[in-house]
């Protein structure tokens, strides 16, 4: 099928864009990638009377580092992450992350951005967000708000994002320096939307002791969640397969997975044990030694 008709709005600055934003309201759509909203246009699903183009607007496609975080822009495209060595060096798990979103063709031109506002409950980005606490720069012709990741997502693709907003910006806190990772999903086939994903961060004191621990699901409900319950039976404890085995099992137990046509309520909350018991063993060997 084509889309309905529609006008093609190229702006050429952040100003621009919420200008026309704002002034044409919700007969307008925003296209970043193009890799959600394309389809839905396709089938006639979505038929805004405007598309505003955001691929023409500078400033919105950097990778910024410095100790703490990382930065990236709404336009930074998932290819331009996966292909980044300071990435793979310095925030490891959003590279595991990223190689696990579609197929090549959708990563080349899928933008964190799009990924992040369009928020599936089974996408990846959105589900490490949250395990990252991950911080979320909105702007619009009111000014600028920061919003955190676990507020962010508010349902099945809702959001806490204005109709005047764009998400210019994407802070994510860096780990404990020696901390293990593992991003994990279950799927169907290769490039499917994740049936249950798994996101671990997992770092260990002087005692071999786990000190910090992030365990987060997608797929599980309307939005990714960070499973703190899991988290409270890691800290303080000597990591093990018995300790791995009780976190799982306490994930398991707290979260309310849907029942659909690809998966059953308790298939979901079996496989989310099975992640995280898995994920936290391969974060434990990714583990290095506190200095």
């Amino acid at each position: 099928m084509k889309p309905a008709p529609f006008n093609l709005l190229r702006p050429k600055s952040v100003d621009e864009a919420l200008a026309l934003l704002q002034s044409h309201g919700d007969e307008a759509k925003i296209l970043a990638g193009g890799q959600s909203l394309v389809p839905l246009m396709n089938f006639r699903l979505a038929q805004p009377h405007n598309l505003i183009d955001l691929n023409g607007v500078e400033g919105l496609a950097q990778i910024k580092f410095d100790d703490q975080t990382l930065s990236l822009g709404a336009m930074v495209r998932q290819r331009d992450i996966e292909r980044s060595t300071s990435i793979a060096e310095g925030l490891p798990v959003l590279r595991e992350a990223i190689g696990q979103v579609g197929h090549p063709a959708i990563r080349n031109r899928g933008t964190v951005g799009g990924s992040l506002v369009h928020a599936d409950p089974a996408a990846e980005l959105p589900l490490l967000s949250v395990a990252l606490e991950a911080i979320f720069q909105l702007q619009s012709l009111r000014g600028k708000r920061s919003v955190a990741a676990r507020d962010f997502y508010q349902g099945y693709l809702v959001t806490n994002i204005a109709s005047d907003e764009l998400l210019i910006e994407i802070t994510l806190p860096l780990p404990p320096a020696g901390a293990g990772w593992c991003f994990t999903e279950i799927a169907r086939r290769h490039g499917d939307f994740a049936i249950v994903g798994a996101a671990i961060i997992l770092g260990l004191d002087h005692d071999r002791r786990v000190n910090f621990a992030r365990v987060a699901l997608g797929g599980v409900g309307p939005a990714p969640v960070r499973v703190t319950a899991a988290e409270d039976v890691l800290v303080g404890k000597k990591p093990d397969a018995e300790l791995y085995r009780c976190a799982g099992d306490a994930a398991a137990q707290a979260i309310d997975p849907p029942n659909d046509i690809h998966a059953s309520a308790a298939y979901r909350r079996h496989i989310s044990s099975v992640l995280v018991r898995r994920a936290l063993a391969t974060a434990e060997t990714r583990l290095k030694e506190p200095e």
